[in-house]
């Protein structure tokens, strides 16, 4: 038996350098500028993280590439909450290529176990590469719309 793969790709032009969004992807005080509200984080193959992402969803797995300043490859998963996708059970993969005035970013998300796990992905991702587009670029997106007090 073969266990499904499901995946989601997303691609987002920003307009700053590849080292610049690299950085987002590497310093805990960036990621969590654009993505979470707490978390501990080991920058480096193998390393570990585990990440307060909105209120009491936390995300953790590990980081198995990073090659500055255009790879990054780490397990994803949630410990509990509403999307069956255990901690290391799925696999984000970040490339960051120099294009014109920016950056490429291309971010694929594989090993989702179902089309609906597919969907909520996809819908974070798109809410938080939005979010991060708009800091590398030096701007600020505010208070994530999404983030909740726990138990709130």
């Amino acid at each position: 038996m073969t266990t499904p793969n499901f995946t989601v790709t997303l691609e987002r032009h920003i307009r700053a350098s590849p080292e610049t969004v690299f950085d987002f992807f590497t310093d805990r005080d960036k990621w969590l500028s654009w993505m979470g509200a707490d978390g501990a984080f080991s920058f480096v193959p193998g390393g570990s993280y585990r990440t307060r992402v909105n209120g009491e969803h936390i995300a953790s797995g590990r980081f198995l590439v990073v090659e500055p300043p255009e790879r990054l490859v780490l397990t994803w998963g949630w410990e509990g909450g509403p999307t069956p996708v255990p901690p290391g059970s799925s696999t984000v993969e970040i490339t960051l290529e120099p294009d014109g005035d920016g950056t490429l970013l291309r971010l694929v998300h594989s090993g989702l176990p179902s089309s609906g796990a597919c969907e909520a992905h996809a819908e974070g991702w798109r809410h938080y590469l939005g979010r991060l587009c708009q800091r590398a670029e030096g701007g600020n997106p505010g208070p994530d719309g999404w983030m909740q007090q726990p138990g709130g």
